[in-house]
């Protein structure tokens, strides 16, 4: 893989959506957060490295959205459930909302299947070696799905958190309701959207890093700080570093 590239870099405007002001992120300490991977093995490994190499002991944050879409969700989910052993400081993997349609599958395929199929299940499907099978077939594609990912896999997707905040910065995978706090947030909110998010300012100053919605280049507007770059369709993984003294972003 080759070498990360500078994508965007500068401390973020201290404006919210409102024009009021708005304090300037200050996490507890310095934390990386990595945007929507989606099947992007490759990618995903040079940036963990990455950070190994520059902060190993930096929390390492990862918004969600690992499969589907991309050729290499298992790899992606295989190096994921590894990296807390393979760094020191601390690794936090939140759900998005296509790790939910993918236990929607398995738990009601019949119900979910043809849709997930539709949004990059077949590509997901394809990394595990399990065919799809015709369309009156879904109980048996989630049989065998269920049964090349595995327990110990399963129940590490089924306990992905929604959010994680450091200071005055949280992180979820799609939006939050800018009228809740982080904690009372939904989870449908957290992995789906909100149609007030980035629209209306937050008024207790928490930043919101996200992903979910691609943009060309990570932003940084009204309080959030968006990360997917659409690593699937040939654009960067995004790295953010956020710190104290401002947000970086790298992408490879």
């Amino acid at each position: 893989m080759s070498l990360l590239r500078k994508l965007f870099g500068g401390r973020p405007a201290t404006q919210g959506a409102s024009g009021d002001a708005f304090p300037p992120p200050v996490p507890d300490q310095t934390f990386y957060a990595i945007g929507d991977i989606h099947g992007c093995a490759e990618k995903l490994r040079a940036l963990v490295d990455h950070v190994n190499a520059e902060d190993p002991h930096a929390p390492l944050i990862c918004v969600g959205d690992y499969v589907d879409r991309g050729e290499q969700s298992a790899e992606v989910l295989r190096l994921l459930m590894r990296l807390p052993d393979t760094r020191p400081g601390p690794v936090v993997c939140l759900a998005g909302n296509h790790e939910a349609m993918l236990l929607d599958v398995l738990d009601d395929p019949q119900r979910s299947g043809s849709r997930w199929l539709r949004h990059g299940g077949l590509q997901t499907l394809a990394s595990f070696g399990v065919a799809p099978g015709g369309s009156e077939d879904r109980t048996a594609m989630a049989a065998r799905l269920r049964e090349a990912m595995g327990d110990e896999m399963l129940a590490w997707l089924r306990a992905l958190p929604g959010w994680w905040q450091s200071g005055n910065v949280a992180v979820v995978h799609a939006a939050a309701d800018p009228w809740l706090p982080i904690e009372a947030q939904a989870d449908s909110t957290l992995m789906w959207g909100h149609p007030d998010f980035r629209r209306m300012a937050r008024t207790d100053g928490v930043w919101v890093v996200h992903g979910h919605t691609i943009t060309e280049q990570p932003h940084i507007s009204g309080g959030c700080i968006g990360i997917d770059t659409g690593a699937y369709t040939g654009g960067p993984l995004t790295l953010a570093r956020i710190s104290a003294d401002g947000v970086t972003f790298e992408g490879v």
